[in-house]
């Protein structure tokens, strides 16, 4: 068995990389990085320790893939994660496009060439802003939870957002550039007959992410925190009432060795996240870091952003019952976790922070 992994020296990619030695002894995992994101060195030694092969190598760059060698599988975890890629100042939308949608295209033509099948990591930000913008909420405490006795849209109930729920746009140049990505590797599938199967990810979460305040935001919640830099409550009245649900790597690589197991068979889109039980909203993150780390206040912006929602967890019902999988950390674990990480690496934030 050959596995593959594009972006193997992100957070996302390299935890899998390290999880997939464990799910499939004697397999050869191999993956490339362009270590663009600041913090992204720092994993190549504890992959090379474990036995992966791991090259330098940019997806926007079909010859770079060739450094990956033979593969039988191949999972897509590069991108850029921000669902305010393009329009941060940090790269510009040509780039968003290019490294999501172009990377994708010259993924799917190295999966061509070698008949491999794809794992493609998308994003629960392909969902309708628009839609999730009417969801029924009702204010409960410091969270929006769902009213439970109103007329929920398709794909939607209160245990949370399903495969089916609208991506009409818009959903940021970030979600477009996956929506497309997923239509493509669709259509590639059917094309050469190849085994696609698409992940939509939720907010993903543990100790070694490089996390901001844009992506990954319970690693960087806890650690500004800890750390003592500001923090803002931006949009619904700064409230901090927005609620998102957390998916620890680990979980995620259950799946996915579940998913290359199972072949043709697994082919489908599917909702992975941590789902309701695991969510949580930015002002009860906060009481959980007061609780941990002391008090502090918190700045307030109440005017709302493009592409904000104030509810989005996933129901990952159909993952559930297909692959027999549910997460096993709860969030309140995975923050801990974040936390004891950060009591070890307080420079953690200063490491790998987008420059």
């Amino acid at each position: 068995m050959n596995i593959a992994i594009t972006g193997i020296c992100g957070f996302v990619g390299s935890e899998l990389a390290l999880h997939l030695v464990d799910g499939f002894q004697g397999a050869r995992i191999a993956g490339i990085d362009n270590l663009s994101r600041p913090g992204s060195e720092t994993t190549r030694g504890r992959l090379k320790a474990a036995g992966i092969v791991v090259k330098h190598g940019d997806i926007r760059c079909a010859s770079d893939l060739e450094a990956l060698g033979e593969a039988d599988w191949v999972v897509d975890a590069a991108a850029q994660p921000s669902v305010l890629a393009g329009v941060d100042g940090r790269t510009s939308s040509r780039q968003a496009l290019e490294h999501n949608l172009g990377g994708t295209v010259n993924v799917l033509e190295f999966c061509k060439h070698r008949g491999a099948g794809l794992v493609l990591l998308s994003t629960s930000r392909v969902y309708s802003v628009k839609w999730l913008n009417t969801l029924p909420l009702v204010v409960d405490g410091d969270a929006f939870v769902p009213d439970r006795s109103a007329t929920w849209p398709a794909g939607a109930s209160p245990a949370g957002i399903a495969e089916e729920f609208s991506t009409e746009a818009p959903v940021s140049l970030y979600g477009a550039t996956k929506v497309a990505s997923e239509v493509m590797a669709v259509e590639y599938g059917h094309a050469f007959g190849l085994p696609v199967v698409i992940n939509r990810c939720g907010v993903m979460a543990g100790a070694r992410q490089f996390g901001t305040a844009e992506q990954g935001i319970f690693s960087f919640w806890v650690r500004a925190w800890a750390s003592g830099r500001p923090l803002t409550y931006l949009g619904f009245d700064g409230t901090g009432r927005q609620v998102r649900d957390a998916l620890h790597p680990a979980d995620l690589a259950l799946l996915v060795v579940r998913q290359i197991r199972s072949g043709p068979a697994a082919v489908g889109t599917w909702n992975v996240g941590g789902g309701v039980p695991n969510a949580m909203s930015l002002a009860q993150l906060s009481d959980w870091c007061s609780e941990r780390f002391g008090p502090r206040a918190v700045g307030v912006e109440g005017n709302p952003r493009q592409w904000d929602v104030p509810w989005l967890a996933m129901d990952h019902t159909r993952a559930t019952g297909r692959f027999d999988w549910v997460p096993s950390r709860r969030v309140t674990d995975i923050l801990d976790e974040v936390a004891a990480h950060h009591q070890l690496n307080p420079d953690w934030l200063s490491l790998t922070e987008p420059f």
